[in-house]
């Protein structure tokens, strides 16, 4: 059955993959971004392009009235270098200032605008990278609770994350819980990082992280849209892996050097308690949910391969 899919964030990474399947599939797109240069870009993609304040109601309920969608996707966030600035894992409260606000306040004024318009459903960006709860085995599922990271930077943005979960769920909508994204514009800066050797393998190395290519991930958020899912599912690839494997592989398909290692108390002085734990404590996660009950089929099973064909 052909929708009409509101992207709040079309411009983003993910937007920009998620608004040409969408269209490829014969739905009718209307997707947002926040800088009008990018509306050329939006309608370059198949969608009706409106430029859209996330953090202003009145600008949200104009832009979901106007388009009077189906179902509205939530991708909205400001991590990239031209909103953030540099990665900053030692400040990430201040890195994800404005992303942990477009993941409170941002889907508050969404679903508001859904239910003003009624739109029965909403599909929201989660976040399932390393962030699982760190006791037990190294790969979670939907049932295990996120950590907290209490008293830590990550701590807002744990939150954020949590927040959105929660308030789409409560609405009858989907959280999907992206792995770290990589892909066509989505590991530009981690790249750069390791060809100048600033992206160091802490300590032992043993954290796990889960990934997921950005197609891979549009692809996911469709077959959500289409089955008109509920609750929370992981969207990442088959094989969640340790930092000492997946780092030095990134940077060998990068056309890096091997990854200096470095102690974790050095690392804590340099870069903070966040990237410690990432990379030493963190978890990763199952896909089996998102497989069984999405029928999803990933282009890129495993970051090994994505890594090698698809990073770019």
């Amino acid at each position: 059955m052909i929708v009409r899919v509101f992207v709040a964030g079309g411009a983003g990474v993910l937007g920009r993959r998620l608004v040409p399947q969408l269209v490829a599939r014969g739905h009718e797109v209307t997707a947002t971004t926040t800088s009008a240069a990018k509306l050329g870009l939006l309608k370059q993609l198949g969608a009706d392009a409106v430029v859209m304040d996330g953090l202003d109601a009145v600008s949200v309920d104009e832009a979901v009235a106007g388009a009077r969608p189906d179902a509205i996707v939530h991708q909205m966030t400001a991590i990239s270098m031209a909103h953030a600035g540099k990665p900053d894992l030692k400040h990430m409260d201040r890195w994800f200032a404005t992303t942990n606000r477009l993941r409170t306040e941002g889907t508050d004024h969404l679903l508001a605008a859904a239910g003003k318009a009624g739109v029965s459903h909403v599909v929201a960006q989660s976040y399932a990278g390393w962030n699982g709860i760190r006791e037990g085995g190294w790969v979670k599922t939907e049932e295990d609770p996120l950590d907290p990271m209490t008293g830590t930077t990550a701590s807002p943005g744990m939150e954020a994350i949590r927040y959105v979960d929660d308030a789409v769920v409560k609405a009858g909508g989907a959280a999907l819980r992206y792995g770290a994204f990589y892909g066509p514009g989505a590991t530009d800066d981690q790249v750069e990082l390791l060809r100048k050797r600033q992206f160091p393998l802490v300590g032992s190395g043993t954290g796990h992280s889960s990934w997921v290519h950005v197609d891979d991930a549009a692809s996911a958020t469709v077959l959500a849209v289409e089955q008109h899912v509920k609750g929370v599912f992981n969207i990442v690839d088959d094989e969640p892996a340790p930092a000492a494997e997946w780092l030095p592989y990134l940077a060998a398909c990068a056309g890096a050097k091997p990854p200096m290692r470095v102690p974790k108390w050095l690392a804590r002085l340099l870069a903070g308690d966040v990237a410690v734990t990432m990379m030493t404590e963190g978890r990763g996660f199952s896909n089996a949910k998102a497989k069984r009950e999405l029928g999803w089929t990933l282009r890129y099973p495993s970051w090994r391969q994505g890594f090698r064909d698809g990073l770019l």
